[in-house]
């Protein structure tokens, strides 16, 4: 097995290269066997590769005497429901997100989705399986076929529908992944919503452009279909649909970071006083808008598992990250792209306003967006920075974050590669444009 399959937060990599049914098989075991539980549910999603590899991993987690509930194809938010809503002990989640259709993996959880990664389980299961001789049991687990889950999920996700008479025109892009998965959800109130699809052939599996809103050039033809038909809005999924992105009525994307901003109204309206969480990535209009919709803002570090750990810390109702994930306390403080689509509709009913205009009201400052730079000494490079402004507010819950009264930037280390990623924010265009320059000079130096 190649121990490199193992990231910070799942399990990834080519198939059958890198990532094989051999492989899965013994994951499987040593899942079930640090799980220690009755009941693991499975999902995957429409890759071909997908089904021989939740063959293999539910083997092994029968083999180790454990049940499978065999969720069929179902989206991550989709697992992460079941997860919570069913009692099971654990869940996984095969799949990819957005890579490629050579690539494959699992996303796992244990009860209620709480997320299993690197510092919370993986590890253990990682030694396991690469290290332990598979040893059946004398009591096999039953695999198991649930297939009223998309039911439940659709009638749950129905129930937060408040449109009262609004109708609206959308356009939802599937790139043929598992946002296929969502789509039920917004046919559940036809009366106010009319919604065009492109890309929503699952019998073509990631046959499109990659399913991945983050990158603004995937968004291209939503955009123009936005505009052709006339929309009010335009959504994308990535490829496991845990991620969302949005296009206005104009076809311009909505940076991500913003829609966190726009949606801390109608979640503040349903939950007054809550607590919101943003990643430190974050457009400063983020934590304002919070705190005038009467809410209270706390920055938290990037990654799904660190924001899930805090919020359910915090008893948070909602988060939001600048790469498009949406974490909803109604989900197991999981991902739930589709409810904050339902909840951005809503607002818009409720106040009448189109997204561009949603948009203006929090759109105040100049964010560079990540910009990420191969950098062999990442530390050497933090500390000079620390150095050159010693003067700023400095932070280090996650990397550095430095701030100064009308701008400020944060630099991170990926987990996986010799990057850092930086993020910037100004007041004005110019002052942005100009201190980026500076900063990319001492990490590019």
């Amino acid at each position: 097995m190649n121990s490199e399959i193992f990231k910070s937060y799942d399990i990834r990599g080519k198939y059958p290269e890198e990532l094989t049914e051999k492989d899965a098989y013994a994951i499987g075991r040593a899942m079930a066997l640090y799980i220690k539980g009755k009941n693991i549910a499975i999902g995957r999603d429409a890759r071909p590769s997908s089904k021989p590899l939740f063959e293999a991993i539910s083997k092994g987690i029968s083999d180790a005497g454990v049940n499978v509930l065999d969720l069929g194809l179902a989206s991550t938010p989709m697992v992460y429901y079941a997860s919570g809503e069913s009692g099971v002990d654990g869940s996984i989640c095969v799949t990819a997100s957005h890579n490629p259709p050579p690539y494959n993996g699992f996303k796992l959880t244990k009860p209620n989705a709480v997320p299993i990664g690197g510092d919370s389980g993986l590890s253990e299961i990682k030694e396991t399986a690469l290290h332990t001789q598979p040893k059946v049991g004398l009591i096999h687990g039953n695999i198991i076929p649930i297939r009223d889950l998309p039911v439940r999920y659709v009638e749950w996700l129905a129930g937060f529908w408040q449109l009262g008479d609004k109708k609206w025109s959308i356009v939802i892009d599937c790139a043929n992944a598992m946002g296929v998965i969502e789509l039920p959800a917004f046919k559940k109130v036809p009366e106010n919503i009319t919604v065009t699809t492109l890309y929503d052939d699952l019998s073509h599996p990631f046959e499109a452009h990659e399913a991945n809103p983050l990158k603004t050039e995937t968004l291209a033809e939503l955009s123009k279909k936005v505009i052709e038909v006339k929309a009010d809005l335009g959504i994308s999924y990535d490829g496991d649909a845990d991620r969302i992105g949005f296009i206005d009525e104009n076809g311009t994307p909505v940076p991500m970071d913003l829609m966190t901003a726009i949606l801390s109204a109608p979640v503040l309206k349903k939950y007054p006083k809550s607590t919101i969480l943003y990643d430190l990535r974050s457009s400063l209009s983020v934590k304002e808008e919070i705190e005038k919709n009467g809410g209270t803002a706390h920055e938290c570090k990037v990654g799904h598992a660190n924001i899930k750990k805090q919020m359910r810390e915090e008893e948070s109702y909602f988060a939001g990250e600048l790469s498009g994930h949406y974490y909803f306390k109604e989900n197991s403080y999981a991902e739930a792209s589709t409810l904050a689509a339902i909840f951005l509709l809503n607002h818009m009913s409720i106040t009448g306003k189109k997204l561009s205009e949603l948009v203006a009201e929090v759109k105040k400052y100049f964010h560079t967006g990540e910009i990420n730079n191969t950098v062999p000494e990442a530390k050497t490079v933090i500390e000079k920075l620390k150095e050159k402004y010693k003067d700023g507010v400095l932070s280090e819950l996650d990397g550095i974050k430095i701030s100064y009264p009308d701008w400020w930037f944060s630099v991170r280390s990926s987990n996986t590669e010799p990057l850092l990623r930086l993020n910037l924010e100004a007041k004005t265009k110019e002052l942005m444009e100009q201190k980026k320059e500076e900063v990319l000079l001492i990490i590019k130096s």
